[in-house]
């Protein structure tokens, strides 16, 4: 309608020049009323324009019950309406509505119809609306031909995507964006990589999918050189891309590539709200300082919950329990509820630092005060609480009493806490239990043998040796990553290093060093199914002492090595670790699966209980 009009209509009714400055539900509800009382809601265009401004679908609906004659525009705008709201079978109502009118559709009207069916998760009704593009004659329209790319890989059809994808006549960035999404969500990283190199433009949207697509494949490094690249070629991330590179930076325990992010972060003036303050916190304890990762969390001017939870697990898995219930406590007097996750941290920091008591109250407040139900994970807590403190009885009882079934991990906490104790008989019982549980668990059979070899037990090792080799159960291969001048080193026993004859020796250079302050090998956790001699040669390629041997290398002494592990430290592994630290000076800060562990003067954080 003309401007003619419009100001025509403004002067018969000064009151429509609210509908342009309304900015309430109540203002539009008293606009409404009138427009009712003077009969002006008859009229399509008025009435249009205050559909356009309600944001209640049941406000909408009222609305278009008082339009004698709705036109395409009113369609669309209620089609639009309902594809986003939590009734989006509605839009495809209107649309079946709007055909029986005899009022054809645009392209306007095609994408919010795509996007309903896939909120519904109905691949048939998408299938329909894409019958009815065809029909319709708007196949070849880049705004339609998007939706429908994005809808088919939001289903993971990702062949139908392309199939669409590949009869585009033009394509814009968006197209492609929802292609490399689609080869993202579905792990097809690798392809969703390809077709982004092919991309002729590429935009923030498209990098930080890409980007995102290789964290949520746990393809950490990957992530981490493609924001390189970015950065490179001049793309100022956002928010967003920083939390899944520094999310990476944790994983891998990248502390030189992450405190470069924080910088990045820094730099550009990007407002550290509580997702990427959250972020460098996790990732600071993750990469081994603790310290800084207090401070970062002191500096946040918006704290929730969540950020609390991950300063107060960080401080637990780095065995400051005090610290961890002191700011549980601070963040309780302040007015934040803690949530389950949070009591899993404080748990476990009384778990760590044997604050049996403590753990116990906090135990109960979490469902007395709480209401909160617990989980396997603070079950495991308690178990792993009394197992370190050698109530191995209590622990067992506890587990017996549980209204769940108890999961690997709670059994393996008491099963750990047996071979500290060299309780084989409650082992055996934990053992069973946990075999069924876990069958195909080859760290569990190991630990196992371990408690039955220190109690004489040779036919029960025998045993647990043919059922390893009728489950077909394998030990997954260990591997250790140390970052040395921004390069991420991954070690394992099974993989050659470019100068590993440098490094083995150095290993035999740290040996002989070791052995001269009362070092001897420990080979209870090596496979108990080969002699000592290659017991020996097997513990001494461990992955983590390869890595150390290498950061011995390459870094100057005195400098601190942190090392990141993806299974449990050895015994082994934790001696010699021990008596380098002591002999050659050096701190080392080891996460591996369970918690860190900091090496210093001969000492560790663990308390040699992990």
């Amino acid at each position: 309608m003309s401007n003619i009009v419009i100001n025509t209509l403004r002067s018969k009714h000064p009151k429509l020049t609210l509908l342009q400055t309304c900015s309430s539900f109540s203002d539009l509800k008293i606009i409404h009323a009138f427009l009712i009382r003077t009969h002006l809601i008859s009229d399509v265009f008025i009435a249009s324009r205050l559909l356009s401004l309600s944001k209640s679908t049941q406000h909408a609906l009222k609305i278009f019950s008082q339009i004698q004659s709705p036109n395409l525009y009113i369609f669309n705008l209620l089609i639009r309406t309902f594809s986003t709201s939590p009734e989006p079978n509605k839009a495809l109502n209107f649309y079946t509505q709007m055909l029986r009118l005899h009022i054809p559709p645009d392209n306007i009207t095609f994408p919010f119809l795509i996007k309903a069916s896939s909120e519904i998760e109905s691949l048939k009704s998408g299938e329909q609306v894409h019958s009815h593009v065809v029909r319709f004659g708007f196949h070849n329209d880049v705004y339609v031909e998007n939706s429908l790319v994005h809808m088919y890989a939001s289903f993971g059809l990702i062949a139908s995507a392309g199939r669409v994808f590949g009869g585009m006549l033009f394509r814009d960035v968006v197209s492609w964006t929802s292609m490399v999404d689609g080869y993202c969500k579905c792990g097809m990283v690798e392809d969703a990589r390809e077709m982004f190199d092919e991309m002729p433009h590429r935009n923030l949207v498209t990098w930080s999918i890409m980007i995102n697509g290789y964290v949520k494949s746990k393809r950490f490094e990957e992530a981490v050189e493609l924001f390189e690249v970015m950065r490179r070629e001049g793309v100022v991330a956002n928010e967003t891309v920083m939390v899944s590179v520094i999310s990476s930076c944790a994983n891998l325990g990248a502390l030189g590539v992450g405190v470069r992010v924080h910088e990045y972060v820094v730099r550009n003036g990007m407002s550290v709200n509580v997702v990427l303050g959250t972020a460098l916190v996790e990732m600071y304890w993750r990469c081994g300082e603790v310290e800084k990762a207090v401070r970062v969390f002191e500096e946040l001017s918006e704290k929730d919950s969540l950020s609390w939870s991950s300063v107060i697990k960080g401080l637990a898995v780095h065995g400051h329990g005090n610290k961890a219930i002191h700011y549980f406590s601070r963040m309780v007097r302040l007015g934040f509820v803690p949530r389950d996750v949070t009591f899993t941290a404080v748990l476990s920091a009384c778990s760590h630092g044997g604050l049996v008591e403590k753990g116990l109250e906090l135990y109960e407040m979490m469902k007395r005060e709480y209401g909160i139900e617990p989980r396997l994970e603070h079950y495991g807590c308690i178990v792993d609480m009394l197992g370190r403190a050698g109530k191995l009885a209590e622990a067992e009882k506890f587990i017996l009493e549980m209204p769940v079934k108890p999961n690997g991990p709670i059994l393996g906490a008491l099963l750990g806490a047996c071979k500290i104790y060299k309780n084989a008989e409650v082992a055996e019982r934990v053992g069973n239990m946990l075999l069924e549980v876990k069958p195909e668990h080859s760290g569990y059979y190991v630990l196992l043998s371990n408690i039955y070899a220190c109690a004489g037990k040779w036919e029960k090792i025998e045993r647990l040796r043919d059922m390893m080799k009728e489950k077909l159960v394998k030990k997954p291969p260990g591997w250790s990553l140390i970052e040395i001048d921004g390069k991420i080193n991954k070690f394992s026993m099974r993989d050659d290093h470019p100068e590993m004859g440098k490094i083995k020796r150095k290993w035999e250079e740290i040996l002989r060093k070791i052995r001269l302050v009362g070092y001897k090998g420990n080979t209870e956790d090596a496979f108990f199914d080969v002699d000592e001699e290659e017991k020996e040669s097997a513990i001494h390629m461990h992955s983590e002492k390869l890595a150390i041997a290498y950061g011995m290398m390459k870094t100057k002494p005195g400098t601190t090595i942190r090392i990141v592990k993806n299974l449990r430290v050895c015994e082994d592994c934790h001696t010699v670790t021990k008596h380098i630290s002591e002999v050659y000076g050096r701190e080392f800060i080891v996460r591996d699966r369970n918690r860190f562990h900091h090496f210093r003067n001969g000492l560790c954080s663990c308390r040699d209980y992990w």
